[in-house]
């Protein structure tokens, strides 16, 4: 086993630093195994290197978020999903950061796509730069998450929809936590977070709240094994598919990233601006999703732009999954999940299976 101390680390910050065009995914592994063993580097080697990174660019490359997302996988606990091969897994994240605080789209859009038979298998957190992370909602909606047990893989039941939270896989995230919180700006390890789902999705879709990481997200999930995606950025740098207007998706499939523009019509359903689909405390985002998939076809009408913005991102999974043939049609099937109770039946499983672990281990 490779011995990590402040002095092995000084090359690789050296070489950061001054030659960052011949720092490649190699030395950044090396870099990141230093950085996770505890104990090992002074704080000021860890903000140097972070810092470097950034103001470098080096994060931005395909290969480095590859490279950088491939260390916390081997470092994560591990998720046994149940029928992981039969089933094409699937799941939808943003990287935040796009400062509009609005309702849980993704979220809400998972358990849609469940309901109209999707495997959805999504990895989340707490509130970062919002007001309700994906956790937070599901836990207004009385969800209980388990954590696995070090050493053993976490078994995945073949449920339509499961949430992963974040924290409870990703122990090496937590040690660098204070280092990142006192940098004034974000890190690589702020948009990590779609490309490390334990459960190893085969197909995504991603939000980035910055176009000019688009593309290289898009190659970034190919590299690390997903088989189609759609990274999406809303023109007003919105990591979610915009229900106000035009979204840039780069589309992986077939090994090939190109690059498009959606509309909501392209949906057939009509644009609604950002001020209709605001979010909430956990309590009160919790409280539209259940209306909004409770209702049957009886929606209050202040909810539809809501409901439109969630049935355009469970479209772009649903195309993703292999379910829907082309974004109208997912917005049909997404639709039908919705009024039909099937979106609502697919979050009662996950709950009453995570009250049951919860009893089970008490």
């Amino acid at each position: 086993m490779a011995e990590y101390n402040s002095q092995t680390f000084r090359p690789l910050l050296t070489k950061l630093v001054q030659t960052p065009e011949y720092f490649g995914p190699e030395d950044l592994k090396e870099a990141l195994n230093h950085l996770f063993a505890p104990d090992t580097l002074h704080p000021s080697q860890i903000g140097a290197f972070l810092t470097a990174l950034h103001i470098h660019r080096v994060e931005r490359r395909p290969e480095s978020l590859a490279a950088a997302a491939s260390v916390l996988r081997e470092k994560a606990l591990k998720a046994a999903v149940q029928d992981v091969e039969g089933d094409f897994v699937v799941d939808i994240v943003g990287t935040g950061g796009d400062g509009y605080n609005l309702f849980n789209v993704s979220t809400t859009a998972a358990v849609v796509a469940a309901g109209a038979g999707a495997r959805v298998i999504k990895h989340g957190s707490r509130a970062s730069t919002s007001s309700s992370g994906s956790a937070d909602l599901l836990q207004s909606l009385e969800c209980l998450f388990t954590a696995p047990t070090p050493g053993t893989a976490m078994p995945i039941p073949r449920v339509p929809f499961t949430f992963i939270l974040a924290p409870h896989y990703h122990p090496a995230l937590a040690s660098i936590a204070p280092y990142r919180k006192a940098l004034p700006f974000r890190t690589m390890f702020n948009v990590l977070g779609p490309l490390i789902n334990p459960a190893r999705p085969k197909g995504m879709v991603l939000g980035v709240a910055e176009p000019e990481i688009g593309s290289t997200f898009a190659h970034s999930l190919e590299e690390g094994g997903v088989e189609r995606a759609l990274v999406v950025c809303g023109f007003e740098r919105l990591d979610e598919i915009s229900c106000a207007g035009p979204t840039h998706v780069w589309e992986l499939k077939d090994g090939k990233v190109t690059e498009k523009v959606v509309k909501p019509e392209d949906f057939g359903l009509p644009a609604h601006p950002l001020t209709a689909v605001g979010g909430g405390s956990p309590e009160e985002n919790a409280a539209t999703f259940k209306t909004l998939l409770t209702s049957g076809h009886n929606i209050p009408d202040k909810l539809i732009p809501v409901l439109d913005f969630v049935l355009m991102n469970a479209s772009a999974l649903l195309v993703v999954a292999g379910i829907a043939k082309d974004f109208k049609e997912g917005a049909a099937l997404a639709r039908e999940s919705v009024t039909s109770g099937k979106a609502w039946e697919a979050l009662s499983i996950f709950r009453e299976a995570g009250r049951k672990a919860a009893e089970s281990s008490s």
